[in-house]
């Protein structure tokens, strides 16, 4: 790697695959604990990427003790139980419907935004929204970043989740990501992706 600045220009290609191209989605993990300091290490890398005027409206339930996670893996869909249920972390995704309220701290310069987003649910919503999604994917790399694997599913009962783990709050969920290190057999053969000339066009 080269660097300007003390800014490294790209990284390597043992880090490019374990980002991307030789990373899969577990479906299977090991009895293996993840520590606090690593569930802690995930989100100190998650939380730099961008996110839309820096708003950041994602938040991060990590389901791990055994009373937790029985109370979370009835709420998933029928697939995706044994998959929960042998991780040893399941985060739980969420956008807090409130993430406006923080502008003053993380968008100073928008100021005029709050009161805007406070009147305007459904911009709140369309926003937050497009925000939270960036952020799960940077969620999604950062655990792999660390070396583990990362099982997200979107089949759960969102309602069902959000009466159990967020009642009374502003939170509601989108997405759960299993974390951990994978078990046997915890990776399918990787499916085609679609070539170049269907997806690229040059202006």
């Amino acid at each position: 790697m080269t660097a300007v600045d003390d800014r490294p220009l790209g990284l390597d290609d043992a880090a490019r695959a374990a980002l991307f191209t030789d990373a899969h989605t577990a479906n299977t993990f090991a009895s293996t604990p993840v520590s606090d300091t690593e569930l802690a290490q995930i989100w100190e890398l998650a939380r730099w990427a961008p996110t839309g005027a820096n708003l950041q409206p994602l938040r991060v339930l990590f389901v791990r003790s055994a009373e937790a996670r029985a109370r979370l893996v009835p709420l998933l869909a029928d697939t995706n139980r044994e998959r929960a249920a042998s991780a040893p972390v399941t985060a739980v995704l969420a956008v807090d419907d409130r993430y406006h309220e923080a502008i003053p701290t993380v968008a100073p310069f928008m100021a005029g935004m709050q009161p805007v987003l406070e009147e305007n649910t459904a911009l709140r919503a369309d926003m937050g929204g497009y925000s939270a999604a960036l952020q799960a994917g940077y969620f999604i790399l950062a655990v792999r970043a660390l070396g583990l694997a990362a099982g997200p599913m979107a089949g759960f009962d969102k309602a069902a989740v959000d009466a159990e783990f967020f009642a009374g709050t502003d939170w509601h969920s989108t997405l759960v990501v299993n974390i951990g290190h994978p078990g046997e057999g915890a990776f399918r053969p990787r499916l085609p992706r679609l070539p170049h000339e269907d997806v690229l066009r040059f202006a």
